[in-house]
């Protein structure tokens, strides 16, 4: 009796889910018209409250896909016959600008406040925000005054004790990088030599690693931007940050068009929100950022850009180099990884 009453259950249970033609989960699916997927490298306290905000204003449900600069990069590009995203948020603009064929031009709308120093030529991609490079120490291990400018990074008092991300996955360690080339005398072969001799063969997999691994005493320095270099600070993390003496650059990231974008017109209206004047206000409060506005001034606890020693940065050269520049890095680096 007890079997056949447990048949019948089951059968009946069977059929019920038999008839229940869509899953559950598909009926609150939103409609082709109503989607956005975003690949971004920016770290979930950046992208997330600019996403939800976005989501909430208009109602576009949309799908985020994380991941370094460079492997989102690739990703659109094997994916450029049947593109499956809409926008590349984040990295920098050498780096999207190395993908030129992958992008649509876009002209977003309030252009006309963002400072010239900051757009694109031809409209390639959209601005976020200013990011200066800084050098970062361990405020119990180094002391004050002992670094000052890239060059010493290359003092054998540093040696193996330098904490910087591989450029060929951090598209802010390429800006670094390259910034380093301008700044340090020499012929960008020797420099990339010296640099790498200086890490003894090892660099951290992600930029997220970077300022923990100074922190923590395992790196007695390293390369980091300004805003994450703020927020450790602001965290109450045994850094300080150094801007350095021979310059540095304040490369923007930004966000692309993908070209093909299954939703085109759902991202237009996103690199349009990434730019207004409350998102980029949320920058310079809550993400420690720099605005690309001309009216939307920097925090008051940062130093005035003009006011920051400043590196020949040229964006071209870097995008056109950059397959040539992280070859020759790989080369003197040796390949390796820190674990």
């Amino acid at each position: 009796m007890v079997r056949r009453l447990l048949a019948l259950w089951l059968t009946l249970l069977l059929t019920g889910c038999a008839a229940q033609s869509t899953p559950p989960e598909l009926s609150f699916a939103p409609e082709e018209g109503e989607r956005l997927v975003l690949y971004t490298s920016h770290k979930e306290e950046v992208y997330w409250p600019i996403v939800k905000e976005f989501e909430e204003r208009t109602g576009i449900w949309v799908e985020v896909v994380t991941g370094g600069t460079n492997e989102l990069l690739e990703k659109i590009q094997s994916q450029a016959d049947t593109p499956l995203a809409d926008v590349m948020f984040g990295g920098g603009v050498e780096s999207l600008t190395s993908y030129a064929d992958c992008f649509t031009p876009y002209r977003c709308a309030g252009a006309e406040a963002i400072a010239p120093a900051f757009q694109a030529p031809g409209d390639l991609w959209t601005p976020f925000s200013a990011l200066p490079v800084v050098l970062i120490y361990n405020t119990k291990l180094v002391g004050a005054g002992a670094l000052t400018c890239w060059d010493d990074l290359l003092s054998p008092r540093y040696h193996g004790r330098i904490a910087f991300a591989d450029p060929a996955v951090s598209g802010s360690s390429f800006t670094a990088l390259v910034t380093a080339l301008h700044a340090v005398e020499g012929t960008d072969e020797e420099v990339l030599r010296r640099f790498a001799e200086s890490l003894g063969g090892r660099q951290l997999q992600g930029s997220g690693d970077v300022v923990a691994s100074v922190a923590g005493g395992t790196d007695l320095v390293g390369i980091t931007l300004e805003e994450t270099a703020l927020k450790g600070v602001a965290a109450g993390y045994d850094i300080a940050l150094v801007y350095p003496s021979d310059g540095t650059s304040c490369v923007p990231d930004a966000s692309a068009l993908i070209r093909g974008a299954p939703h085109g017109d759902n991202a237009k209206l996103f690199l349009d929100f990434t730019v207004s004047a409350e998102t980029q206000r949320l920058l310079t409060g809550a993400f420690c950022r720099r605005s690309v506005r001309e009216d939307v001034p920097a925090a008051e606890t940062m130093p005035p850009l003009d006011q920051l020693p400043a590196a020949e940065y040229d964006v071209a050269w870097a995008s056109e180099h950059r397959d040539g520049v992280l070859m020759t890095w790989a080369f003197y680096l040796g390949g390796e990884e820190a674990a």
